[in-house]
């Protein structure tokens, strides 16, 4: 399920997300999130590894290509 297919989906409402390279940059919370009740943005390095996790609220993410 690739992150933009719910946009205004609430912020950290799950903890593990597939993203594509449509979606890089990939920042946390996602651009397609309501963004009142969360944490500040922060931009997850994902290329290299496929993975990553964000150091506020643990979201896992994985790309998907």
């Amino acid at each position: 399920m690739a992150a933009m297919q719910h946009p205004g989906e609430q912020a950290n409402a799950r903890r593990s997300y597939e993203v594509t390279e449509a979606d890089l940059p990939l920042s946390c919370p996602l651009p397609s999130m309501k963004l009142w009740n969360s944490h500040p943005k922060v931009y997850l390095p994902i290329e290299a590894s496929g993975r990553a996790r964000c150091p506020y609220c643990s979201a896992e993410f994985r790309l998907v290509r």
